[in-house]
């Protein structure tokens, strides 16, 4: 299959979204960047106008409370959603693999060529499945680690968030635990670090150490596990929280510069631009967002 354009997006990002959205240009990926799971926009931004309906949360903090906006993803699945029923996601998720010829971007999934698209101007967000599109200026050299923790004993509180000093755990977010069906009081973790790649093969930056300093991060502010019994002073004793690690993931804090070429342009990616241009976008989509 064969097709052309003037302008295309690659990439998925939710800056790759927003910029094919706001421009009515198709977008082609090799697998979905779902933004994090706790990535939220400000409280009392409206995206009303993408009939998504106002939402408000609010996060308890040992710094109080905290309110937040709607979670990035919800907004990145509308608008990938809304492209996809105007016939901008040509490819969906079938692609696997994109490659620059020197003429054209050929498409393929796990088995064969799919699709072979010329085009005049790509705008080029990153991604790890292009080959030969961009000649990358330098390597990625941090990385955001997700730890992702179960709480086998003391999962059971009301806090929401804990934010640390140290780029090693610097945030523990905690959330009904997904292990458990349906609704649990019961929580589990997520801990966020920023580690250079020496680090993450580093044993003192391991899932084990994750863990240990999520557990170390609740004690030193208070949080006890499952109430055990009674001392003979009347003062109550507490049960270790039991922990184990669940997976750990990891995406690159700054994707690595590259040089811009005739064909392969670098868009802008400052998100608070993007989002005060999709109103302006959706007037593309007026006729499918009346019906939603």
């Amino acid at each position: 299959m064969n097709l052309e354009y003037d302008k295309i997006v690659v990439g998925s990002s939710l800056q790759a979204v927003m910029f094919a959205f706001n421009n009515d240009y198709p977008i082609f990926f090799t697998r979905p960047e779902r933004p994090f799971k706790f990535d939220y926009f400000e409280a009392g931004i409206d995206f009303s106008f993408l009939k998504i309906p106002k939402i408000q949360n609010i996060l308890n903090t040992f710094q109080g409370e905290k309110h937040i906006g709607i979670p990035k993803h919800i907004v990145w699945e509308r608008l990938l959603f809304l492209l996809s029923l105007k016939g901008n996601v040509p490819l969906s998720d079938m692609c696997k693999t994109i490659r620059w010829d020197g003429n054209s971007l050929m498409c393929s999934n796990d088995y064969k060529r799919i699709l072979d698209l010329s085009f005049e101007t790509c705008y080029f967000f990153g991604d790890d499945g292009c080959q030969k599109l961009v000649d990358y200026k330098n390597e990625p050299e941090l990385y955001y680690v997700y730890d992702w923790i179960a709480f086998n004993s003391g999962g059971k509180h009301d806090v929401d968030l804990i934010q640390t000093k140290d780029s090693f755990v610097s945030k523990i977010w905690f959330y009904p635990s997904d292990r458990i069906h349906g609704n649990t009081a019961v929580k589990d973790a997520c801990a966020i670090s920023t580690l250079s790649k020496e680090q993450i093969i580093d044993f003192d930056f391991s899932e084990t150490m994750a863990r240990f300093k999520t557990i170390y991060e609740m004690e030193s502010r208070g949080m006890k596990g499952l109430l055990s019994s009674y001392g003979s002073n009347g003062k109550p004793k507490y049960y270790n929280f039991k922990t184990s690690t669940i997976t750990r993931d990891k995406t690159v804090k700054y994707k690595p510069d590259w040089q811009e070429t005739d064909k392969f342009k670098k868009p802008p990616c400052d998100i608070e631009y993007l989002v005060t241009n999709l109103d302006y976008g959706a007037a593309n989509y007026k006729q499918i967002l009346t019906r939603l």
